[in-house]
């Protein structure tokens, strides 16, 4: 139900890992859901490794034809995005991001870490090791509310993002 280039994903120890400690990656990679979802919980563990490793997970979001980028929210990982809540590739711009001090109290930099994404309507809540980072609802009525699912690892460094555990839970 996943497609993307395994060049740059692999099943690794019961996770999907993207990236390459070894080698620095050229663009941004996303492994993608085949199907669509539109009010759900997607629950998941992620851990980041390198130096400067910035990654994402995809929500209600598309693949842009012939490209490798994909348009939609991202549940932001890493450096100054832990938690945020990103538009990737349609208003490139954070959309609502946590208090540093939440930031702090919830990741564990270089270890496992639990997140869990919640889409219900316009609205989208994000919690990292059950802290809540944000909780946002979209104003803009012609953004669409359902998409794939994907997963990120950014491009530009010798990086690993890695996510396990992962259960999509679509809500009526």
């Amino acid at each position: 139900g996943w497609e993307g280039d395994l060049k740059w994903f692999l099943v690794q120890d019961v996770a999907i890992v993207g990236g390459r400690l070894q080698q620095k990656i050229p663009h941004n990679f996303f492994l993608a859901t085949k199907q669509q979802y539109s009010d759900f919980e997607l629950t998941l563990e992620f851990r980041l490794q390198g130096q400067g490793t910035n990654a994402g997970i995809q929500l209600r979001s598309r693949r842009i034809p012939d490209h490798h980028e994909m348009i939609g929210y991202q549940a932001d990982l890493g450096q100054s995005y832990w938690g945020a809540l990103y538009d990737e590739s349609r208003r490139n711009k954070v959309l609502a991001k946590p208090a540093e001090a939440d930031v702090k109290k919830a990741v564990k930099p270089g270890e496992w870490n639990d997140y869990e994404i919640r889409a219900e309507g316009r609205r989208v809540v994000l919690k990292i090791n059950g802290v809540q980072m944000v909780d946002y609802t979209e104003a803009d009525a012609a953004i669409p509310q359902f998409g794939r699912i994907g997963l990120q690892v950014h491009g530009g460094g010798k990086a690993e993002s890695s996510y396990k555990d992962l259960t999509v839970e679509a809500l009526p």
